[in-house]
């Protein structure tokens, strides 16, 4: 008896299960003979846990005993290798009992030697989420997953119900359009009109008008959706912005509508050409194409002349208050509000043809801001040469005069923008309405900001300026061109955003959120390589000196199908520094004098023999004899495989930490001293020479790896012919510490 609980174990039975088997005498004798059988298969040796899972479940559920050497035969040869066939033969041999099989039929029924391939599973699933895609954003968490398991079996039959399920997993949580249309349909509960019905929402104004320029504004845009993106070019893009591209390109690509990228170009002092070139780059980077490049300057003489029309019918007038005379919560009534139109018409022009100093005279419009603000300016004078219209204008439109009104000539349907510009809904109306034009609806939502960084483009300069970061791009920064040079996905951050979700209250969010999401998708989509940072020297001495082996190393060991590369293993070989210690510690399971350890990929352990020091006391080699994995017994197995190197590259490597050491540096109650004063000194390591394998040698920038054990890693711009530079994406798994 005894003899038979331990051939049952063997195949993998938990002791209870084997006992429980022995009482049932039919299924013992059974599963013994199945056992039996396939032992002298395979020449005596052991039946592995699978096999023996399935012969397990064959005798348990075989009702014609005759049948069992065959199916046990099916099994031990592995043309029968999952439950799924196991599953078919059974009900094929149930339907034919005194047929003789016809080796064919069955074989073609319980799908041996089908072989569905990663390829064939990927595009499966992928049209099994589009077929539920309504429904699945529809109902979000309380989708019955389970639907997409079922539709995807049913089309892939014969492959393991575990890498599909893996599959549906992955996608549905990596697909960015899957994200970003699941955000954009919730939004969708949340925005208040369909195109034409502006009218019907929450306090827009409607005139006497407003029917007509509603239908003229439909037969145009045929009720097509159509938001934009209104970028000032005054500098780099940030985190934040993500959020409203995401919104705005987003909800019109998610109702088949079309998205303007607009630069609010009315401020030639603060405007470059290279933030207009950034701007474009990092939307087109982030996976979205602008329906057309506009800019506000291209209405410059559309606006002026509205601005004229604005004066003629008495909302707006000439004013010649200073600057400071406007600042603070309650300024002074201009003692020109009711100047005489003509007056204010001939002194607009003046301002036009260059006839007054800056700061001289504004336009102002007639008008009290929800905010309290009376009378917003509505142009100024600026002598300062414009990029696109040269020395044409010494006259600017303001933003609040010239948002709404780009919006109306561009027959923008949703205005979306964030909570600040609340206050300035009701002038969007107002002006729009003054001047009887189709007038959008303005909605606002909450902005997105981090803790532990700064976005504003004036203390960002100021971080430049001062040395602590190197330029807009460096990788310690919030900056999308930070953030592409450090290695982030742009699918990262499109799914950063579809998870923070648009809400009306502004958002502060931890940067390990956005971290996990990078993780999620280099996981997927880095290639794995072997690093060591840290080099300690390793000389195999029980392997001869012209001793080289090609080593295959998996680029995604969790499904190798997707290829893999080779690496050189010799005699010398490098590890971490960290992977050794001369005395055993506690807990400790990589290399010490007692304690052998396992090379990845490799196949071979090794056991250090002899440490070598320097004159100042410090390890730089060891010397260390190897055995091949398979030599040794289950109970001689090391407790750790370390990564390794051999015929290395020597790279550059910078490791990023957190910029500032408080969550919020721009509180002074929480940083007395101002947010220069919060950077942390620790948040950039160099190492000058750390060794990477070959693998990485024809890598371009911005190309990803996951260094094996050590962390994701980014080709950065600095890189030479003669020596790579990678920067530390993020690390494997998040510190605890962080969040």
């Amino acid at each position: 008896m005894a003899d038979v609980l331990t051939l049952f174990t063997s195949i993998g039975l938990s002791e209870q299960k084997a006992k429980e088997t022995l009482k049932n005498e039919a299924l013992s004798c059974a599963l013994k003979e199945a056992i039996g059988q396939a032992q002298q298969i395979h020449g005596g040796s052991g039946v592995d846990k699978a096999m023996g899972t399935l012969l397990y479940s064959m005798a348990s559920r075989l009702k014609d005993s005759k049948r069992l050497s065959f199916l046990t035969n099916m099994i031990a040869h592995r043309k029968i290798s999952t439950e799924l066939q196991l599953a078919a033969a059974l009900e094929y041999l149930k339907g034919h009992p005194n047929d003789p099989i016809n080796q064919k039929e069955f074989e073609d029924d319980c799908g041996v030697g089908m072989v569905i391939s990663p390829e064939q599973i990927e595009e499966a699933v992928e049209s099994v989420i589009h077929k539920h895609k309504e429904q699945l954003l529809k109902e979000r968490y309380r989708f019955n997953m389970g639907l997409l398991m079922g539709d995807a079996r049913s089309a892939l039959k014969w492959a393991d119900g575990k890498v599909i399920k893996n599959e549906v997993d992955m996608q549905v949580k990596q697909s960015t359009d899957v994200c970003l249309v699941y955000l954009f349909f919730l939004l969708l509960e949340i925005l208040f009109f369909s195109t034409g019905e502006n009218y019907t929402t929450e306090g827009y104004v409607v005139t006497p008008n407003t029917m007509a320029l509603l239908k003229k504004h439909l037969e145009y845009t045929g009720g097509q959706i159509r938001t934009r993106f209104p970028p000032e070019p005054n500098g780099i893009l940030h985190i934040g912005h993500a959020k409203a591209i995401n919104f705005n390109f987003g909800y019109a690509k998610a109702n088949n509508g079309i998205c303007f990228l607009r630069y609010d170009d009315t401020n030639p002092e603060k405007e470059e050409e290279k933030y207009f070139t950034a701007i474009k780059d990092m939307v087109e980077w982030l996976g979205y194409k602008p329906y057309t490049v506009t800019h506000a300057s291209d209405n410059f003489q559309k606006l002026y002349d509205l601005a004229v029309e604005l004066i003629r019918r008495g909302h707006a007038y000439i004013c010649h208050q200073k600057g400071e005379e406007l600042k603070g919560h309650n300024p002074p009534p201009s003692p020109w509000r009711d100047r005489p139109i003509e007056e204010s018409l001939v002194l607009f022009e003046r301002m036009k043809k260059g006839l007054f100093a800056e700061g001289e005279a504004t336009l102002r419009m007639k008008m009290v801001m929800e905010d309290g603000k009376m009378d917003p300016v509505a142009y100024r004078i600026k002598y300062t040469p414009h990029h696109r219209t040269g020395d044409e204008w010494c006259i600017y439109p303001t933003y609040d005069y010239t948002h709404c009104l780009c919006d109306s000539i561009e027959d923008i349907t949703h205005s979306l923008c964030t909570k600040e510009f609340q206050a300035r809904r009701s002038s969007y109306y107002w002006l729009c309405n003054a001047l009887d034009v189709y007038c959008p609806v303005q909605w606002e939502y909450g902005r997105l900001n981090l803790t532990y960084t700064v976005v504003s483009k004036r203390k960002i300069i100021k971080l430049v300026e001062t040395g602590a970061v190197r330029d807009w791009d460096d990788p310690r920064l919030f900056t999308l061109t930070a953030l592409r040079r450090r290695g982030f996905p742009p699918e990262a951050i499109n799914n950063f955003c579809a998870r923070v979700g648009v809400t009306v209250s502004q958002t502060t969010t931890e940067p390990h959120l956005l971290e996990s999401c990078v993780r999620d998708v280099l996981n997927e989509t880095a290639p794995r390589a072997m690093a060591v940072l840290e080099p300690l020297k390793v000389t195999i001495t029980n392997l001869p000196e012209d001793f080289r082996l090609d080593v295959t190393v998996p680029d995604f060991p969790a499904n190798e199908a997707k290829g893999s590369h080779k690496v050189p293993f010799t005699r010398t070989i490098y590890i971490e520094q960290s992977d050794f210690r001369e005395v055993m510690e506690k807990g400790y399971k990589r290399l010490t004098p007692e304690q052998p350890v396992g090379l990845r990929h490799a196949g071979y352990i090794i056991s250090a023999q002899k440490i070598i020091k320097d004159a100042q006391g410090n390890i730089v080699e060891l010397e260390v004899s190897c055995c091949s994995s398979t030599s040794v017994g289950a109970n001689q197995k090391p407790k750790a495989f370390i990564h390794w190197v051999s015929e290395p590259l020597a790279c550059e490597v910078r490791l990023y930490e957190r910029l500032f050491l408080h969550k919020h540096p721009e509180d002074s109650s929480e940083v007395p001293g101002g947010f220069l004063s919060d950077i942390n000194p620790n948040s950039l390591q160099t190492i000058s020479s750390a060794f990477i394998d070959i693998s990485v040698k024809g890598a371009k920038v911005f190309d990803k790896f996951q260094f094996e054990r050590v962390g994701y890693f980014s080709l950065d711009p600095d890189s030479t012919a003669n020596k790579l530079v990678f920067n530390r994406t993020v690390t494997l798994k998040e510190d605890p510490g962080k969040m």
